[in-house]
């Protein structure tokens, strides 16, 4: 398992314990890189991007799906769902609708083929623009441009009972992307350890965070997106 992730993460220093706490013996999962000097950096590229994505892209990109949106099925533009933020609290997650309006859109993750999602849905699952009015959650403050993905509470309780030390993902700020997804790992698990994989790389990412793996990690991502991996749908 220790060679898998090797594999998938790259040439980083793997740092794999299956009981994480605060502390493991002398060491601490933190990133010694995570002081308020450093976060008031993370912070200030947060808004710095955010703000700048709505005044090149998102004045013109948000009324172009919002449109198409509304033409294809009925329902509004966003989806808000309930997830799961730093230290546990609760904050509305903003995404472009891309299902038909549907009662189990908080009890059931999309699957591949999954007959809720709406043509023009699909399109934005494929391109991962579903996931851009995040960037409001980013501005108000109860996320960040990267950092380990918020899950639907029903999935994120549901992993807490199989993994220990599941929430300890929730000790900094969910991300619109992260290591994990970086690495190729968005949408529906295939394999039974996917999330498992998943939280590797979530603690990873907390125990070796810096600006600059954040800088890297959106590069990363931007290149899972442009080059259509197959999990997005």
């Amino acid at each position: 398992m220790t060679n898998y992730l090797r594999n998938k993460i790259g040439n980083f220093e793997l740092y794999v314990n299956s009981n994480e706490k605060l502390t493991e013996g002398n060491e601490s999962i933190f990133s010694d890189h995570m002081n308020w000097f450093n976060l008031t950096i993370k912070r200030f590229i947060d808004l710095f991007c955010a703000i700048g994505f709505m005044l090149v892209i998102g004045w013109w990109l948000f009324p172009i799906v919002a449109i198409l949106i509304k033409l294809d099925s009925k329902g509004p533009v966003f989806f808000k769902q309930e997830r799961e933020g730093i230290y546990n609290s609760k904050f509305r997650c903003y995404k472009f609708r891309s299902m038909v309006v549907n009662k189990e859109a908080d009890l059931k993750m999309a699957t591949r083929n999954d007959p809720r999602i709406t043509k023009v849905g699909r399109i934005l699952r494929k391109t991962s623009i579903d996931e851009l009015p995040q960037i409001l959650n980013v501005v108000y403050g109860n996320m960040s441009l990267v950092g380990p993905r918020p899950h639907i509470l029903v999935q994120n309780n549901a992993h807490e009972l199989e993994i220990e030390g599941y929430k300890n993902r929730h000790l900094v700020k969910p991300g619109i992307t992260g290591l994990a997804q970086a690495r190729g790992y968005r949408g529906e698990t295939h394999e039974s350890n996917s999330i498992y994989f998943r939280y590797k790389l979530d603690m990873y990412y907390i125990k070796t965070w810096s600006p600059a793996l954040d800088l890297k990690i959106i590069w990363m991502t931007a290149i899972s997106i442009f080059t259509g991996h197959e999990n997005a749908h």
